[in-house]
């Protein structure tokens, strides 16, 4: 039979196939940044994150709101999946109705919504055969579609365990910090606590550039992760109080400390970590399209920088307090706080300060039942508790 070809939807479906395709490869299979202008992943988090963080930001209380912000990351990953698995049915859909030679059921005509329907059924396997292909062409291509589909299947499988063992991956260290360096954490809380705790100098230098190597190949594995899997970027912590740009952020400005000098403090190994930091800060802020903001608040004034300094020479910490040492300190964190700033403010994040200027509870010593627990302890020794006892949730203490 002839075959009357419509040239643009053939076109047209070839097109997004190609670049839906395109995306899709740059997307799970290519282990670097992309640095092309357009790409089609990053125009769908672009229209998807921006009505999900102003939705966000009416919600006044910060635990929630984290907790919303959170859902953002694996059902965007859904949502992207099913942009992809729409636009090949659709281009193909445009192919199969641009090279024609189908035939329905009944043999009620064929329009462009019915072979759309056919494309995705096609797409799935269904195969309940009401339209079906009757040239060669219509066949070729029914078979290819199908094909493609299973790949797909395929993609959906292999990808998501990837992403989700590279989030596993970033968040055990993080967890892990919390004993280090408090909830939040903070560069002076992890400096005093790993401070002093044996009479050889030479043994806490060894624990801290133990440290600062663990964290050193932490964010090597934040940045390849992060370069090869974008979405990771929008995955939150598990308590609101945590997250990744944080403890980066803590990372470098611990190694900041050390470079500028502390007594007893050898800083080769900080230097390592700082470098290594700084870069997945750089990269990393570009993966989520950050912009640079001059209005940036100030992290450490004069009073902050002092009482740090008290707090640090408490624990035994003696910082250099020089101008060149002043100077060195905020030249460093010149290389990375507008970078991390910036990245905050896309994904809505907050940064750890410097110190807090009162005594923090870990996530760790927060639970449940602490309340009913220390009630019981009490009703035994016959007081009463100095709150009504209520069973709240482990985010509640943070």
């Amino acid at each position: 039979m002839s075959l009357h070809l419509n040239i643009p939807a053939i076109v047209s479906g070839l097109f997004i196939i190609g670049v839906v395709l395109l995306d899709a490869f740059e997307t799970v299979v290519l282990p670097r940044r992309v640095t092309r202008q357009f790409r089609l992943t990053a125009w769908f988090y672009r229209r998807t994150w921006i009505p999900w963080q102003r939705i966000a930001a009416h919600i006044k209380t910060p635990a929630r709101q984290q907790s919303f912000l959170g859902y953002f990351g694996p059902l965007s990953l859904i949502m992207l999946l099913a942009f992809w698995a729409a636009g090949l049915i659709c281009g193909f859909g445009l192919l199969q109705y641009g090279i024609g030679g189908h035939e329905q059921l009944a043999h009620e005509p064929i329009t462009f919504a019915r072979i759309l329907y056919h494309s995705g059924q096609t797409f799935f396997t269904l195969g309940y055969g009401d339209i079906l292909p009757i040239s060669t062409m219509a066949r070729v291509l029914s078979v290819f579609e199908a094909g493609m589909g299973f790949a797909f299947l395929g993609v959906v499988i292999g990808y998501l365990p990837v992403v989700y063992g590279s989030f596993s991956r970033r968040e055990i260290q993080i967890s892990m910090l919390d004993a280090r360096a408090g909830s939040p954490p903070t560069a002076s809380e992890l400096l005093v606590r790993l401070a002093g705790r044996s009479e050889d100098p030479s043994i806490d230098q060894l624990v801290l550039d133990e440290v600062l190597r663990d964290w050193e190949r932490w964010a090597g594995e934040l940045l390849e992760s992060g370069l090869s899997y974008p979405v990771l970027s929008f995955f939150r912590s598990q308590h609101s109080n945590q997250s990744w740009l944080g403890a980066l952020m803590i990372m470098l400005d611990v190694t900041s400390l050390v470079i500028t000098g502390i007594e007893d403090i050898h800083p080769g190994q900080a230097r390592l970590t700082f470098a290594m930091a700084r870069h997945a800060a750089v990269d990393l802020a570009q993966v989520v399209n950050a912009r640079y903001d001059p209005q940036a608040p100030e992290r450490l004034p004069d009073a902050d920088f002092e009482a740090l300094r008290t707090t640090l020479a408490a624990a035994g910490l003696k910082l250099r307090s020089t101008d060149e040492a002043r100077m060195k300190l905020n030249k460093l964190r010149s290389m990375y706080e507008p970078y991390l700033h910036s990245t905050a403010k896309n994904l809505m994040v907050a940064l750890p300060p410097w110190r807090h200027p009162a005594k923090m509870r870990d996530n760790w010593q927060a639970g449940p039942w602490d309340r009913i627990i220390q009630a019981k302890g009490l009703a035994v020794l016959g007081q009463k508790p100095a709150q009504p006892v209520s069973a709240v949730s482990t985010d509640d203490h943070f």
